[in-house]
């Protein structure tokens, strides 16, 4: 299972590579489905890393 830190950096480099690769977000400049539902991973993935540091304060 990964550490809320792996899935952080994981989600956040797969929205950044569709954000380069796809056309229409890149291109276009309007987000895709794709790019949002990989959006929403990484700022889930994001709230969970903040509660993780939280957790260990």
């Amino acid at each position: 299972m990964p550490t809320p830190e792996d899935a952080l950096q994981e989600s956040r480099a797969a929205y950044e590579e569709h954000a380069r690769t796809c056309r229409q977000c890149h291109v276009d400049g309007s987000p895709c489905a794709v790019s949002k539902l990989l959006l929403r991973a990484y700022n889930n993935a994001r709230r969970a890393q903040a509660r993780a540091d939280s957790a260990m304060r």
